[in-house]
């Protein structure tokens, strides 16, 4: 490879350590990609995060498909938001993980961080870190290099990184999954709008299961639901839940009806199907608990339709290129973390406190959400169903 002029220190006797040191910092970029056996991703989140950074996480192992690829993530704080390996699975995305405790200042913690990362020593890092401001992201920048790691891709140093750009085609801003690849775009094209973008692998063994746990509605026409959220300004309430299912039932009466979720989400759930029943719906079964994130991935790839809020189930049902119809609140600005494809329907109030980021909306009550009736979103399932 021919080592651009401008980028070489200047040449001469004095400069030849200068010259090895440059290139040892810029080595996996002149021997490519193959001279990287440690890449280390750097993604925090819950399911719904792991799941919109699918496009990058197979843009990576195309990219480095010979180094040892492990993610440094998050330990959860919630019962509800299970770890990235809940997802990746299976996937070969990842061989491995390091764990770090989201917002730690204990210095003892993060010694032990850098001399866990030291020691393995990453020629690279990818950063796919949550949106925290330039500032946090130099932090970052700065305690990576000191861990060793002289590659760094993606970290967003600059406000245009930071932002989800408007997209003029769509008149809308630019969805999470595809901020996260422009950042690493060096890597190459992630295919964002392919299938297999977002494959999470599925096995056998996790198929099977979830067949057998919905049983006989794998003969029959399928909707899935979920009703849940651990996030207060996200519910869009049991009774709409319930009068929701209830119209389904009569518009849809040979469909039958699975039920996702956490396990402490089961009555909720129950409850809201009270009235599909009570008007004479197809099957139903509730798989609250019942099943793990990939396997309720399985049972998702069976239905028709997904329906459920802003949620880790819904990035699921996603993924497996399944029809959702999701009911948003106004909390994060539009387009940015709806599921992503064009086969899906989302029911989004852009009210004057749009965009506020609360995760719990006692002033406003929620008027994002509770102004959303069950009959516009019905008239959205029909769209999608016929």
């Amino acid at each position: 490879m021919t080592l651009p002029v401008e980028r070489l220190p200047v040449a001469g006797r004095e400069a030849t350590k200068q010259t090895r040191d440059w290139i040892m910092t810029n080595r996996t970029m002149i021997e490519g990609p193959a001279a990287a056996k440690r890449v280390l991703i750097y993604r925090m989140g819950s399911l719904g995060d792991t799941l919109v950074a699918l496009p990058a996480l197979h843009l990576v192992a195309r990219a480095f498909p010979r180094a040892e690829r492990r993610l440094l993530t998050n330990i959860p704080v919630n019962v509800k938001a299970p770890p990235a390996a809940a997802i990746l699975e299976h996937t070969g995305l990842v061989d491995g993980y390091f764990r770090y405790i989201v917002g730690t200042r204990s210095v003892g913690e993060l010694a032990r961080l850098w001399w866990t990362l030291a020691r393995w020593r990453p020629d690279v890092l990818v950063y796919l870190g949550p949106v925290r401001g330039v500032e946090a992201a130099r932090r970052d920048e700065w305690f990576f290099k000191m861990c060793g790691i002289r590659r760094m891709i993606g970290v967003p140093i600059t406000e245009d990184m930071q932002q989800n750009r408007w997209d003029k085609t769509a008149q809308a801003l630019e969805p999470e999954a595809a901020r996260l690849v422009r950042n690493i775009s060096d890597l190459g094209d992630a295919r964002i709008g392919d299938a297999e973008s977002w494959d999470l692998h599925l096995t056998d063994e996790e198929k099977a299961r979830a067949d057998a746990a919905l049983g006989a509605l794998v003969e029959c026409p399928l909707i899935a639901v979920s009703v849940g959220t651990k996030v207060q300004s996200k519910d869009w309430g049991r009774e709409n839940w319930r009068a929701l299912l209830g119209e389904i039932a009569m518009r849809y009466p040979g469909y039958g009806l699975a039920l996702s979720g956490a396990p402490e989400e089961s009555e909720t759930s129950e409850f809201a199907a009270g009235l599909w029943r009570e008007k004479r719906g197809g099957p139903v079964v509730n798989l609250c608990g019942k099943l793990t994130p990939r396997e309720s991935a399985a049972a998702f790839r069976r239905a028709r339709l997904f329906v459920g809020h802003d949620s880790g189930p819904m990035h699921l049902a996603a993924a497996v290129q399944t029809p959702c119809v999701a009911i948003f609140a106004a909390r994060n600005k539009p387009r940015v973390w709806f599921p992503y494809g064009s086969q899906h329907r989302v029911v989004y109030h852009k009210t004057e406190c749009w965009g506020c980021g609360l995760e719990t909306c006692t002033v406003e009550q929620k008027r994002c959400l509770t102004s959303i009736t069950v009959d516009e979103v019905a008239a959205e399932i029909s769209n999608v169903l016929g």
